[in-house]
């Protein structure tokens, strides 16, 4: 069956970077002889045009050049397509490109586009909103309120958020329910990954998986500062799954379990954040995986 590519860019022009990534996709696309159409990413997010359009003209492959929340608004509007998913990592953390392996070069990310295998991966729902990745409830979501109102992006900016946001961090009351037992605590964040990354490499979830039909709950309980540190450090070297009947539980300092569903009280409201992107929060979220929602092209 003849290919057929969406690219899908960000229409901020100007940049060399920009410019480059045009030139290499046209170039390298058009060598392959695959029918190629670039478009625009939009503001606010609409992409449900797209089930016409790829009907209509065979499309085969969206190819998304962005960061998380952009793959988020794509992904949602795609689940349950045949269509393939490529990346071309162009944001901030790129949490769903790393954790599937995908190069943040250009050339080399074009080249798994090209010859990489498409696989069916999972994602979730937090209170009927799409996830691909990752969602964060607490500390992880106000450094994500407060990066997504800076000027400058990146990762220094985004350090500096953490830093800022780290030395005033309390703990939140929560409660979460999860196969007929009840968990409660008092949390710096809570964590519900379907990828292991935060982003740029940062695992916060070692043992997730993108299609292993589960979900995998992080939750960093109240401890002094110094101590919280040196446990996540733990977490992103080894992240060991502890059962959530366990007894001892909510003495541990950071709980990690898998589960498909759950349900999260949220009595402070906490912030939350969908895939690094800042969301409005709730008193309470059900949240649920979705298995096998969308084909991503991964490397071989």
């Amino acid at each position: 069956m003849q290919r057929r590519f969406i690219y899908f860019i960000n229409p901020i022009s100007g940049t060399k970077g920009k410019e480059a990534l045009l030139s290499t996709i046209k170039k390298t696309t058009t060598e392959k002889n695959i029918p190629f159409e670039i478009l625009h990413t939009n503001a606010a997010g609409d992409y449900t045009y797209l089930h016409q359009k790829i009907a209509d003209e065979n499309i085969t492959d969206i190819i998304i050049c962005g960061g998380d929340g952009t793959v988020n608004q794509i992904a949602c509007a795609l689940t349950g397509s045949n269509v393939n998913i490529g990346i071309i990592p162009m944001g901030s953390g790129n949490g769903l490109a790393f954790a599937a392996k995908i190069p943040k070069q250009a050339d080399k990310a074009l080249d798994v586009i090209f010859n990489g295998n498409a696989v069916a991966i999972d994602s979730f729902y937090i209170n009927k909103k799409f996830s691909c990745m990752l969602c964060g409830i607490g500390f992880d979501a106000q450094v994500a309120h407060d990066f997504a109102k800076q000027k400058k992006r990146g990762l220094a900016t985004y350090v500096k958020q953490s830093t800022k946001n780290f030395m005033k961090a309390d703990a939140y009351p929560f409660t979460i329910a999860v196969n007929d037992d009840t968990i409660s605590t008092e949390a710096f964040f809570i964590s519900i990954a379907n990828s292991n990354q935060f982003g740029n490499n940062f695992t916060i979830a070692p043992r997730a998986s993108l299609y292993d039909g589960l979900l995998d709950i992080v939750i960093v309980n109240k401890m002094s500062k110094l101590r919280m540190l040196w446990n996540v450090m733990k977490q992103i070297r080894k992240g060991e799954v502890r059962p959530y009947e366990d007894k001892k539980y909510q003495r541990t300092d950071i709980g990690y379990f898998q589960t498909e569903k759950l349900i999260i009280k949220n009595p402070k409201k906490a912030p939350l954040h969908i895939d690094g992107d800042p969301a409005e929060t709730a008193k309470e979220f059900e949240i649920g995986v979705i298995k096998k929602a969308f084909r991503l092209l991964m490397p071989q």
